[in-house]
């Protein structure tokens, strides 16, 4: 596998915009417009979401998209932007339960790095309850290890569901608590507890997990300061980046569709601005 050469400068790079003193604020993109035009708003890193790259690919959430897919886009992005990449790959798209290939996550972890991305987001999550704590961080010392082969020191931001999946309605907390540890023990960069907006849980989250904690933000989440404040180091938005653009061109249909105007085209970039993203 040959990885491109300037991996190690943006591994680096982007490794260090989690200790950069203010939060790593990433806007999540599905192609290579997204990721140009999050570039241009100034933007210091560009990360996926697996959600946005499964529904522009006709593919629901929750790994259903076929590894090949979801490894072509990544290489357009990559190509697209001179940021640090780091790509959402769900569980590695390697399977579950029973049926966990450890070959095909190796695949998919060597196919990121040699498109080019230099950060991935591992989850515990998949069909069923969470992957126990153990074969979880045995996965993770797979992705370490095939990186540490390739010459990446790739950011794993270890994604655990505790909040989410809802397998852990009283014990959520020290559930996050535990696998954190465990995470970080086998390799992880980071630690991604998304479905949690309280200041208060993820201070402590941040008091007690020796690494860079990446919240899940949205409409109602609490402002960039306040989780900032709250010793949160990384804010992603998944899947709210597409959403947002899927509503613009729903109400651009329902408009031009039903009542025949064109109202909902105002402020729309024009042409040349467009090409100007790819240069031309």
């Amino acid at each position: 596998m040959m990885t491109p050469p300037q991996s190690t400068q943006l591994a680096a790079a982007f490794r260090s915009l989690h200790r950069s003193g203010a939060p790593l604020l990433l806007v999540n993109v599905w192609d290579a417009a997204s990721a140009r035009l999050v570039e241009e708003a100034g933007a210091t890193a560009i990360a996926t979401s697996s959600s946005a790259i499964s529904w522009s690919m006709g593919f629901p959430d929750g790994n259903r998209l076929p590894a090949g897919l979801a490894m072509s886009a990544l290489a357009r992005i990559v190509a697209a932007t001179s940021l640090p990449v780091t790509a959402d790959i769900e569980t590695g798209y390697a399977g579950s339960g029973d049926g966990f290939d450890d070959k095909k996550l190796r695949n998919t972890v060597l196919a990121v790095l040699e498109a080019g991305a230099v950060g991935i987001n591992f989850e515990d999550s998949g069909d069923g309850p969470l992957t126990g704590t153990s074969e979880q961080c045995r996965r993770l010392d797979l992705v370490r290890e095939t990186a540490s082969a390739a010459g990446v020191d790739l950011f794993i931001n270890a994604r655990t569901d505790t909040y989410l999946s809802g397998d852990y309605p009283e014990l959520a907390f020290e559930e996050t608590l535990t696998r954190a540890e465990a995470y970080l023990a086998a390799g992880a960069s980071g630690i991604f507890v998304p479905g949690v907006t309280d200041l208060h849980v993820l201070h402590e989250l941040s008091r007690r997990i020796d690494a860079p904690l990446n919240a899940l933000a949205g409409v109602g989440a609490p402002s960039v300061g306040e989780l900032h404040d709250a010793g949160v180091q990384r804010i992603s938005i998944g899947g709210n980046t597409a959403k947002a653009a899927y509503a613009t061109v729903s109400r651009v249909a329902e408009e031009v569709l039903g009542d025949g105007n064109w109202s909902e085209l105002a402020g729309a970039r024009s042409h040349a601005a467009m090409d100007a993203l790819f240069g031309g």
